[in-house]
Protein backbone atom coordinates (compact mmCIF):
# COMPACT_ATOMS: atom_id res chain seq x y z
CA UNK A 1 0.00 0.00 0.00
CA UNK A 2 1.09 3.28 -0.68
CA UNK A 3 2.20 6.18 1.71
CA UNK A 4 -0.73 8.35 0.38
CA UNK A 5 -3.23 5.53 0.18
CA UNK A 6 -2.26 4.68 4.05
CA UNK A 7 -3.17 8.14 4.73
CA UNK A 8 -6.33 8.59 3.29
CA UNK A 9 -7.29 5.11 5.58
CA UNK A 10 -6.16 6.33 8.73
CA UNK A 11 -7.95 9.69 8.09
CA UNK A 12 -11.20 7.51 6.67
CA UNK A 13 -10.96 5.46 9.88
CA UNK A 14 -11.15 8.38 12.59
CA UNK A 15 -14.54 9.35 10.71
CA UNK A 16 -17.79 8.13 12.69
CA UNK A 17 -18.63 4.62 11.33
CA UNK A 18 -21.65 6.02 8.92
CA UNK A 19 -19.20 7.87 7.04
CA UNK A 20 -16.98 5.21 6.86
CA UNK A 21 -19.39 3.35 5.30
CA UNK A 22 -20.22 6.43 3.05
CA UNK A 23 -16.33 6.81 2.15
CA UNK A 24 -15.87 3.05 1.19
CA UNK A 25 -19.33 2.63 -0.94
CA UNK A 26 -17.58 5.48 -2.90
CA UNK A 27 -14.22 4.07 -3.27
CA UNK A 28 -15.94 0.95 -4.45
CA UNK A 29 -18.19 2.61 -6.64
CA UNK A 30 -14.80 4.23 -8.43
CA UNK A 31 -12.90 1.45 -8.57
CA UNK A 32 -15.84 -0.75 -10.32
CA UNK A 33 -16.30 2.48 -12.07
CA UNK A 34 -12.47 2.55 -13.38
CA UNK A 35 -12.37 -1.19 -14.36
CA UNK A 36 -15.55 -0.79 -16.33
CA UNK A 37 -14.08 1.79 -18.40
CA UNK A 38 -11.02 -0.16 -18.51
CA UNK A 39 -12.95 -2.96 -20.17
CA UNK A 40 -14.60 -0.59 -22.15
CA UNK A 41 -11.53 0.66 -23.43
CA UNK A 42 -9.99 -2.91 -24.44
CA UNK A 43 -12.90 -4.04 -26.67
CA UNK A 44 -11.95 -4.29 -30.20
CA UNK A 45 -14.60 -1.54 -31.63
CA UNK A 46 -13.84 1.11 -29.09
CA UNK A 47 -11.66 3.20 -30.78
CA UNK A 48 -14.20 3.28 -33.39
CA UNK A 49 -16.93 3.75 -31.06
CA UNK A 50 -15.14 6.62 -29.64
CA UNK A 51 -14.21 8.29 -33.00
CA UNK A 52 -17.99 8.55 -33.95
CA UNK A 53 -18.99 9.49 -31.01
CA UNK A 54 -16.34 12.46 -31.00
CA UNK A 55 -17.55 13.17 -34.95
CA UNK A 56 -21.37 13.15 -33.96
CA UNK A 57 -20.57 15.34 -30.72
CA UNK A 58 -18.42 18.18 -33.34
CA UNK A 59 -21.42 18.23 -35.59
CA UNK A 60 -23.82 18.79 -32.93
CA UNK A 61 -21.50 21.81 -31.63
CA UNK A 62 -21.12 22.87 -35.18
CA UNK A 63 -24.93 22.98 -35.74
CA UNK A 64 -25.73 25.18 -32.93
CA UNK A 65 -27.17 22.08 -30.65
CA UNK A 66 -24.61 22.50 -28.36
CA UNK A 67 -23.91 25.47 -25.13
CA UNK A 68 -21.24 26.82 -23.21
CA UNK A 69 -20.75 25.47 -19.40
CA UNK A 70 -19.87 27.62 -16.80
CA UNK A 71 -17.59 24.91 -14.18
CA UNK A 72 -18.81 27.42 -11.71
CA UNK A 73 -22.13 27.35 -11.84
CA UNK A 74 -22.15 23.45 -11.25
Amino acid sequence: MTELLQRAFDRASRLPQQQQDDFARLMLAELDSEQRWQELFALPDSEELLERMADEALEAHRAGLTKSMDLDEL
